[in-house]
Order: structure tokens, then C-alpha cells, then sequence
């Protein structure tokens, strides 16, 4: 029966085999082939078991399932990500093992928290709206990002599409709140090269760490710009690597290589912010430096009275709740590339923020159980309303 794959005996098995699975991060980012393994060896038969539609896959391997009629003028997007954190020193990271909570019974497991939980309430729900009635375009996504901070799966899996949705949720752990509003970043690589020489003898050298001091103090003094926002307070630039060479003794360095996290607000230009930094930048000394803009992705925020806000009240009182509760993030996934495209979109998904890319991760069974419930209402109200 439909109902079943909202119930706790559908949702358990099928999120314990998605954490059996790993689909780890590494230097291969999107192209990992363990995180592609995951959508079509470990995802695409269970979906495929559920006989609710065919799916296909773009050009990245992202899977795509689109299901009811595309006339309508209604869609929405269900945005899922197959890549979590490296198991790093998590015990026993992917038993999936079932356990027992102060707060009641709880999966434990990469990718509880942050990914694969949200993946599995959302399968849930597709499973039970393909036996109703839509009143339009239901779209379900499994790309193969998850922690690479950049747009590069979901513009892959809107090129496959007609055209964006009128919707997106972004299926990630919101503590189960709708994250209406997230800030978005830029990863910005600043380059210092010098001219070695033996330490004893400096002055016949070019000193890079001299370059790269002057431009952190620089970068450090930079007025950036932006008015504070209500909920994010400032936009910040903060370094956060920084490496020198050679790689040898008693030379002085002829490169640093240094990036910087720049924070950007609701409202932000990406290249405007960028140019501001790039700008700032001292170039009068004997070293050279370069800037180059690396990956990004758009802040994001939705309106409280706007529609999808709307829907999403609606479909937390048909799930029995008061209303749908908005917190904001300040780390960023794909939903402001939905509104730079002048969509609205919304993260939203069952487990713990707090509990993102640390040693534990488990999620409660009754919050998977009431996401696929919520994530089903709002199916109802967006595209059959």
C-alpha cells in the first residue's frame, strides 16, 4: 500500500543499505568512482524495485526520475546527494546499526546527519506520491556531490531538464526546519612568487612569505563592504590554508600559496565580491601575485510570505505539526543556485546540523518518519493545490 513506504518498517531497511554503501569524499571530488558506484549499484535498483518510473542519468552520472505531467506549469524538485563526509574517526562508520536513544530509536552512521537519511524520507515520498493523482512534474535527483561547495552537479542536472522547476527542496539535515536562508562563499587562491636563494644570503632573493605578510595584512584591514545582514550579521573573508616552497632547508621561499573563504550574504554579487578582494591586494612589492576565483556557491533566501513558505506550512499541519519552523544557515549547498535562476528553494531534511562531519552521527527513526510524511504533503499542495 502507498502508506507503507511512510512507515518506519519501509524507511529503516532502505536508509541502513544507502549508509552499507560508502560513497566517501576524496581528491576525485564528483568523479569518485565509489560515490558513483552508490547511485547506480546501491540507489538506482532500489528505486527501480519500487516500479514508480524510469530514470536516466545526465552527463555527470547524476540520476534523474521525473514522473507525472509536464503541462501543467507546476513542478518540483526533489535534490538528493549521494557524496558524504570521509569516515574519518568515526567508529564503525557504516553497519547502519539500530540503536536506542534518551529520545527513542536512532540509525547511526556516515551520512545520517547530513545526506543519506534526507535521500531516504524523499525516495519514501515519490514512492508514495507516483501511486496518486499529480497534478504535475515530480522530479527526484541523486547527483554525486554532497561536500565539494560548488554548483557543478545541479547546473549538470538542469541541463538535462526542460527548464528549472517552480521548486527545489534540498535534501539535506535541516534539523528538520526549513533552512529558508544560507549564505553563500567563494573560495579565492592567492598566489605569491618570489625568487629563491640560500638564507644566509637573503638580499639575493625575493622573499614570498614577505609577499603573502603583506597581502594577509592587507586582506585583514579590507573594508568589505557590505551592510550586516539581520541574520548572518557581517560578511567575513577568512583565510584558511596557506603553504610554502620549497620544500627545503635554509632556502628562502619563492611561493605561497595561500585561499581564502569569502562568506557572501543574501543579495551579494559573486564577482563583485571577488573583484573587491582581487583589488585589494598589494602589487608594489619585488614578488608577484595572482588571485584566481575557485569554487563558489550563491547565498540563498526565501521569503516568509512568498509560495513555497506557504506550501510548506500547509504541509507541516498535514503531517501534524503547527507550521513549518525557519532557521538559517550559514553554510551553503545548491539552493541559491535555484535562486539565481529566480527559483524558489529551500533546504530541508531530518538530522542534527551539529552533528555534520563529526566522530558520531545517528538520526532519530520518528524524524525520518515525519520528514517522508512532510516532503509527501508538500508534493500534494505544490503541484495538486
Amino acid at each position: 500500500m502507498p502508506e507503507d513506504y511512510l512507515s518506519e518498517k519501509f524507511l529503516v531497511p532502505l536508509l541502513q543499505k544507502l549508509v552499507r554503501h560508502p560513497s566517501e569524499q576524496t581528491d576525485l571530488q564528483e568523479a569518485d568512482p565509489e560515490v558513483k558506484a552508490f547511485i547506480r549499484d546501491c540507489l538506482a535498483p532500489e528505486i527501480k524495485s519500487l516500479e514508480i518510473g524510469a530514470f536516466r542519468y545526465d552527463d555527470m552520472g547524476n540520476l534523474i526520475l521525473e514522473i507525472g505531467p509536464a503541462d501543467t506549469g507546476r513542478s518540483i524538485l526533489f535534490m538528493t546527494y549521494a557524496m558524504t563526509h570521509p569516515a574519518s574517526e568515526m567508529p564503525d562508520p557504516f553497519s547502519a546499526e539500530l540503536i536506542d536513544t534518551s529520545a527513542g530509536a536512532a540509525v547511526r552512521g556516515r551520512g545520517v546527519a547530513e545526506q543519506k537519511t534526507a535521500m531516504t524520507a524523499a525516495v519514501a515520498a515519490i514512492a508514495h506520491s507516483a501511486h496518486t493523482d499529480l497534478g504535475g512534474r515530480l522530479i527526484f535527483a541523486a547527483v554525486s556531490a554532497g561536500e565539494t561547495g560548488r554548483h557543478d552537479a545541479v547546473a549538470s542536472v538542469l541541463r538535462a531538464l526542460s527548464g528549472p522547476p517552480d521548486f527545489a527542496i534540498i535534501c539535506i539535515g535541516t534539523d528538520g526546519k526549513v533552512a529558508a536562508g544560507n549564505k553563500g562563499r567563494i573560495d579565492i587562491d592567492v598566489t605569491v612568487r618570489g625568487q629563491s636563494i640560500h638564507s644566509s644570503m637573503p638580499w639575493n632573493g625575493i622573499d614570498a612569505i614577505d609577499g603573502a605578510r603583506r597581502c594577509l595584512v592587507a586582506l585583514d584591514e579590507l573594508d568589505l563592504g557590505v551592510p550586516e545582514h539581520p541574520a548572518f550579521g557581517p560578511a567575513t573573508l577568512t583565510p584558511t590554508s596557506i603553504k610554502s616552497g620549497p620544500n627545503a632547508t635554509h632556502t628562502l621561499q619563492n611561493i605561497v600559496e595561500m585561499r581564502f573563504d569569502r562568506r557572501l550574504l543574501p543579495g551579494e554579487d559573486v564577482e563583485e565580491a571577488f573583484a573587491k578582494v582581487e583589488a585589494a591586494l598589494p602589487q608594489d612589492g619585488l614578488w608577484s601575485v595572482d588571485c584566481a576565483r575557485g569554487p563558489f556557491m550563491y547565498p540563498n533566501e526565501v521569503a516568509d510570505d512568498g509560495p513555497l513558505i506557504k506550501l510548506l506550512d500547509l504541509s507541516y499541519q498535514d503531517a501534524g505539526f503547527s507550521g513549518a519552523e525557519r532557521i538559517d544557515c550559514s553554510f551553503a549547498l545548491d539552493a541559491g543556485y535555484f535562486g539565481y535562476l529566480g527559483r524558489e528553494a529551500v533546504m530541508l531534511g531530518p538530522g542534527e546540523i551539529d552533528q555534520f562531519h563529526s566522530d558520531e552521527e545517528s538520526v532519530l527513526v520518528s524524524d525520518m518518519v515525519n520528514m517522508s510524511k512532510i516532503y509527501r504533503a508538500l508534493i500534494e499542495h505544490a503541484l495538486n493545490s
